[in-house]
C-alpha cells in the first residue's frame, strides 16, 4: 500500500493536500480573460452581458437617456423570429389559424386568427431556437466541469466515437434535426469539425439569416483570424442549426488568430492532453434552447425511424423522456470517472436541475410534460393564491402584456398577490406563470455573466446569493428580450399542449381494454384511491378545506391534513367522487392533478427533491419563489435508512421554509410517460418511442407502482407501515476516481502533491482522488453539505466540521489500494461512511421507494383503515388509467 512521506505528519499533510486542492480549483480553473471582455465588467451587479458589452464598445454607442437602459436599447433592436418553419410540428397546429384563435379566445378575447398564428409561431420559435446568449455559459461550463461537459462534441459525428448522427437517438436520446445528414468527413469550412450538414434540396433555416437577425459583433466575430484572410462570421442572433434539436452553433468570439493557430481538430477529438485544457478555445460555442429538454417524439405519431424523424413526428411538449444526461455530459462514458457515475444516477429522461447552481443534493427529476395549460391555469384560481413580497414582485405578469379583459389578467392582483401553477416538482416556482418560465432560461445560462457570480458552478463550496431580477433587467439585453417573448411561449402552449390519448393514435385502440365493465370498475377504484391528488374536478366541499384560495403559507399543513382526512374517512367524498369520475365529461378540462403540495411524509418517496434549497429565502432562486412558499412549515420527520444495510438509521426532521412537499404529477397521457415517480426509477427503459414499446414499458411500470414488492433493488428496507420492501440505492458500478486533468492543474502543484503524497493521488494524467470502491453509494459524496451557512460562528463551526469530514475521507481513500480485493476495498471505505452520512445534506439513499396508495404498504396519517386493493381491482384500475 502506498504511504505518505513523513508518516507521523501524514494527517497534517493530508489536510494540507485537501486545502491545496480547494485552492487550486479557485485559483486555476478560470482561463485567461481576453482584453475585449474586461470592458464587460466582472463583479456581481456591475457585469453586463455580451450584447450590452458589444454595444458599449461600438462606434455608435450613446449613453442611454431617461429610463431607457442600454439593455432596453439593444433588446429593442432585435426581432422575434416569426417564420413558421416548424409548421408540421405539434399536430400541425399552426397550419390552422382558426383553430388557434378558437383555443386562445377564452384567454385573449378578440384575438384574430392572424394574431393567434403570429403569437403561436413566435412562442414556438423561442422554445426551439432561442438560446438567450447562453452559448457563453456552456463554453464556460466546459472548463468549470473540468472538461466533462462539451456540447461541441455532443453534436459531432467523429469516426471512432461512441455516438454520432447514426445512433444519436439510441445512444444519447437526443432528437436528430430533420433535413440533416452525417458529416462525410472533417469540414474545412468549419475548422475540421465533424458537424452534421444540411441535405441538398431542404429549406434553408430562416433563423440563420444574419441580415434579418444580426448577431452580436464582439471579440473575434467579424474579424480576420489568419493571414489567409479567413474571417470569423458574426453569425445570427439565433445561431446556426447544429443537427440536434435544441442546440445551436455560434462563432466563438474568443477564437482569434492566436486561437486558430493552436487549433487542431484531430487532437480535439482524440487527445485528452489537448482537449482537457482550461485554455482551449473552440471555434464554436453551443447554445441550448428549451427544446433540448422538452421536444420529443409525438406519442401518437412517433417516427418510424427515431434516428431520422420528420418535423411531423415531433411535439414541443412531451419532454425529453429518452435522453441520457450521463452520456451527453460525459461524452467518453468512462465508468472509472466518479463524475460520470454521478451523472449516471439520472435515469433516461431525468436531470438534476440544480446540477450547476449546486445545492449539494443530487436529485434527478424527470423532464416535465406540458399538457392542458389552460385547465391548469384555471384551477390556480381555486388553489393557487400566493403572496409575493420584495424582489419577488419584480416578476413579469400577464397584466403587462394582455388586454384588461383577458382572464389571464386575473392571475395577478397589484401589488402582492398571484394565482400560480407550480411547475417544479417541489412546488417552489410560485410567483406566476411567466416568472416560472423566465427562471427556466436563467437555469440554462441566460445572463450567465451575472448568474455565476452568485455561486460556484457545479462544485459549489462558496456562499450563494439570490440573482436579482432588477439587475438582470438593467444589465442584460438577452434578459429584456427574453421577458418580452415568454408571454408568446405561454400562449403557444395554451393553444397547442393537448392530451395525447392512446385512442387517438393510429393503432392505439389495440392496446386499450375492451372490458367495459372492468374500466367502469376501474373508475370507482380511481375515485377512492387516486382522485384526491390526481383530479382537478372534485366535490364542492373539497375547496372548503383550503380557505383563501389555497391556504398557502404557514397554515398550509393543517389545511392539507384536514383535506386528506376528509378524502379518506368521509364516505360522502368517495360517493361524490365516483359520480364525477363516471361522468362522460370527466376528462374534459381536467388537469388530472390538484397541483397542490403533498407532504413527502405521506408520499414516502425519496426526500432529496422536496428538500432542495435553491428556492428558499436568500438562495439563488429567492426572487422566483413566493413569500407564501417561504412560510411553509415543516412536514415532520421520516425514517431514513443506512445505504448499505437498508436498516433504519435515523429520524430525519424535514426542514421548513418551503421544503418537504411534492406536487402531484398530472396523469394526462400517463400511458406514454413511463417509467414513473419523480425520478423515473419505477419501471424499465426502452429507447424506442413506438406505441408498442411505450405500452410495454407502461404495463411493467404501472404494475411496479401498484405492486411495490416488484420494484426490485439492492437493499431491503422497512416502510413507515412496518413492511419490508426492496429498494434501490445508486452505487458505483466499478472502482472510480474524482479526476482533475493536468490541463486544469498547474504543474508545480502536481509536483508538490506528488512529493508529499507519493503517487497515490497524482498520475501522469493529473490529480486522481480515490480509489472509490465499486458498490459505494454515490450520494455519500454528492450530498456532502458544503453549503456555507449564515453567521460568523456558524461558518466557523461548519468549516471545522467539513474539514474534519474531508480529512477523514481523504485518509480513508489513501488507505485503499486499487489492487486490493473488492471486499477489502469496500470494508475499508465503510469505516468512513457513518461520518459521510452525518455530514450529508440529504441522507436519503433509496431512490425508488414510496407512493404506496392503493396498497397495503400505505401508512395513512388520517388514521383510516388501510386495506390494499386486490389484484383484480388493480388490474381494473390499470384498464382505466390507460384511457387517460
Amino acid at each position: 500500500m502506498p504511504s505518505l512521506r513523513f508518516g507521523r505528519y501524514r494527517w497534517l499533510l493530508a489536510l494540507l493536500a485537501v486545502v491545496g486542492i480547494i485552492w487550486i480549483y479557485y485559483a486555476w480553473t478560470a482561463p485567461a480573460v481576453p482584453a475585449w471582455r474586461k470592458a464587460c465588467g466582472k463583479s456581481s451587479g456591475k457585469v453586463v452581458d455580451e450584447a450590452v458589452c458589444a454595444y458599449r464598445q461600438s462606434a455608435d454607442y450613446k449613453q442611454a437617456e431617461g429610463k431607457k437602459t442600454d439593455a432596453d436599447l439593444v433588446a429593442a433592436s432585435w426581432k422575434a423570429a416569426d417564420e413558421d418553419y416548424f409548421a408540421d410540428m405539434d399536430r400541425a397546429a399552426t397550419k390552422d389559424p382558426v383553430g388557434l384563435q378558437k383555443d386562445l379566445a377564452p384567454f385573449v378575447p378578440g384575438i384574430t386568427p392572424e394574431e393567434a398564428h403570429k403569437v403561436a409561431v413566435i412562442g414556438r420559435n423561442n422554445w426551439i431556437v432561442w438560446t438567450a446568449g447562453n452559448d457563453r455559459f456552456w463554453d464556460v461550463l466546459a472548463t468549470k466541469s473540468f472538461g466533462n461537459v462539451d456540447l461541441l462534441k455532443t453534436v459531432s459525428s467523429f469516426p471512432g466515437a461512441k455516438f454520432g448522427r447514426d445512433n444519436r437517438w439510441e445512444y444519447l436520446g437526443l432528437v436528430n434535426e430533420p433535413c440533416f445528414e452525417k458529416a462525410p468527413g472533417p469540414d474545412p469550412a468549419r475548422f475540421g469539425l465533424y458537424l452534421d450538414r444540411r441535405k441538398a434540396g431542404c429549406q434553408t433555416d430562416p433563423f440563420e439569416n444574419e441580415v434579418k437577425y444580426p448577431g452580436v459583433k464582439l471579440g473575434a466575430r467579424g474579424q480576420k483570424i489568419d493571414k489567409d484572410g479567413t474571417v470569423l462570421p458574426v453569425g445570427s442572433l439565433y445561431g446556426a442549426a447544429s443537427g440536434v434539436v435544441g442546440l445551436r452553433l455560434f462563432p466563438n468570439p474568443d477564437f482569434d488568430a492566436a486561437a486558430k493557430a493552436k487549433w487542431d481538430w484531430r487532437r480535439y477529438y482524440t487527445d485528452p492532453t489537448y482537449y482537457n485544457d482550461k485554455n482551449l478555445i473552440r471555434p464554436y460555442r453551443v447554445g441550448m434552447a428549451c427544446a433540448f429538454c422538452h421536444v420529443g417524439p409525438s406519442p401518437t405519431n412517433p417516427p418510424k425511424d427515431p434516428e431520422n424523424p420528420e418535423w411531423a413526428n415531433l411535439n414541443s411538449n412531451p419532454g425529453a423522456q429518452y435522453f441520457w444526461i450521463d452520456r451527453i455530459f460525459g461524452f467518453d462514458q468512462d465508468y472509472s470517472n466518479y463524475i460520470f457515475q454521478l451523472y449516471h444516477t439520472s435515469r433516461p429522461g431525468a436531470l438534476d436541475t440544480s446540477l450547476v447552481s449546486s445545492d449539494f443534493i443530487n436529485n434527478p427529476r424527470t423532464m416535465n410534460a406540458i399538457y392542458a395549460v389552460g385547465t391548469r391555469a384555471r384551477i390556480t384560481l381555486h388553489w393557487g393564491k400566493e403572496k409575493i413580497a420584495g424582489a419577488e414582485q419584480g416578476n413579469r405578469q400577464f397584466n403587462e402584456y394582455l388586454p384588461a379583459n383577458s382572464p389571464l389578467s386575473a392571475f395577478y392582483k397589484v401589488p402582492d398577490t398571484v394565482f400560480t401553477p407550480r411547475v417544479l416538482k417541489d412546488g417552489s416556482d410560485s410567483v406566476g406563470m411567466l416568472g416560472a418560465l423566465n427562471r427556466v432560461y436563467i437555469n440554462i445560462g441566460l445572463f450567465s455573466e451575472e448568474w455565476i457570480t452568485h455561486f460556484n458552478p457545479v462544485v459549489g463550496g462558496t456562499g450563494i446569493s439570490p440573482i436579482s431580477i432588477a439587475v438582470g433587467r438593467k444589465n442584460s439585453a438577452y434578459w429584456v428580450a427574453n421577458e418580452s417573448q415568454t408571454p408568446d411561449v405561454a400562449l403557444f402552449f395554451l393553444a397547442t399542449a393537448k392530451p395525447d390519448y392512446l385512442s387517438l393514435a393510429p393503432g392505439g385502440s389495440a392496446y386499450l381494454s375492451t372490458d367495459k365493465a372492468g374500466i367502469e370498475h376501474g373508475k370507482e377504484i380511481f375515485a377512492g384511491n387516486c382522485a384526491a391528488c390526481h383530479s382537478s374536478k372534485l366535490p364542492a366541499k373539497a375547496q372548503s378545506f383550503f380557505p383563501d384560495n389555497g391556504c398557502n403559507g404557514k397554515n398550509y399543513l393543517t389545511c392539507w391534513n384536514n383535506y386528506w382526512r376528509y378524502t379518506r374517512t368521509d364516505p360522502q367524498f368517495r360517493s361524490e367522487m365516483t359520480q364525477i369520475v363516471k361522468s362522460p365529461d370527466f376528462l374534459e378540462d381536467n388537469f388530472l392533478s390538484t397541483d397542490q403540495r403533498v407532504p413527502v411524509t405521506l408520499l414516502e418517496t425519496n426526500i432529496c427533491s422536496p428538500i432542495a434549497t435553491n428556492a428558499i429565502k436568500d438562495n439563488i432562486w429567492d426572487n422566483f419563489s413566493s413569500a407564501s412558499y417561504k412560510e411553509l412549515p415543516s412536514v415532520g420527520e421520516m425514517d431514513l435508512h443506512d445505504p448499505y444495510t437498508g436498516q433504519v438509521s435515523q429520524k430525519f426532521t424535514l426542514p421548513g421554509g418551503g421544503r418537504g412537499f411534492t406536487r402531484p404529477a398530472s396523469l394526462i397521457s400517463l400511458w406514454s410517460s413511463a417509467p414513473f415517480l419523480q425520478n423515473n426509477t419505477v419501471g424499465p427503459f426502452n429507447p424506442s418511442p413506438s406505441l408498442e414499446s411505450r405500452n410495454a414499458v407502461f404495463d411493467v411500470s404501472i404494475r411496479q407502482m401498484l405492486w411495490p414488492e416488484k420494484r426490485g433493488g439492492n437493499v431491503m428496507f422497512r416502510t413507515a407501515s412496518g413492511a419490508m420492501l426492496p429498494g434501490q440505492v445508486d452505487v458505483t458500478t466499478k472502482v472510480s476516481y474524482i479526476r482533475l486533468p493536468n490541463g486544469y492543474l498547474p504543474r508545480f502543484a502536481a509536483d508538490a502533491l506528488n512529493w508529499f503524497a507519493g503517487t497515490h493521488f497524482i498520475t501522469d494524467q493529473g490529480l486522481r482522488i480515490g480509489p472509490i470502491p465499486a458498490g459505494t453509494p454515490i450520494n455519500l459524496f454528492s450530498n456532502l453539505d458544503l453549503d456555507v451557512p449564515e453567521g460568523f460562528w456558524a461558518k466557523i463551526s461548519h468549516f471545522f466540521s467539513t474539514a474534519w469530514t474531508v480529512l477523514r475521507l481523504t485518509w480513508t481513500l489513501h488507505q485503499i489500494d486499487a489492487d486490493d480485493p473488492p471486499a477489502v476495498q469496500s470494508a475499508t471505505f465503510r469505516k468512513v461512511a457513518p461520518r459521510l452520512i452525518s455530514a450529508s445534506k440529504c441522507p436519503d439513499y433509496i431512490v425508488n421507494r414510496g407512493h404506496y396508495f392503493g396498497t397495503q404498504y400505505l401508512h395513512d396519517p388520517a388514521g383510516a383503515p388501510v386495506v390494499g386493493l386486490s389484484d383484480a381491482e388493480k388490474e381494473d384500475l390499470i384498464k382505466f388509467l390507460k384511457t387517460l
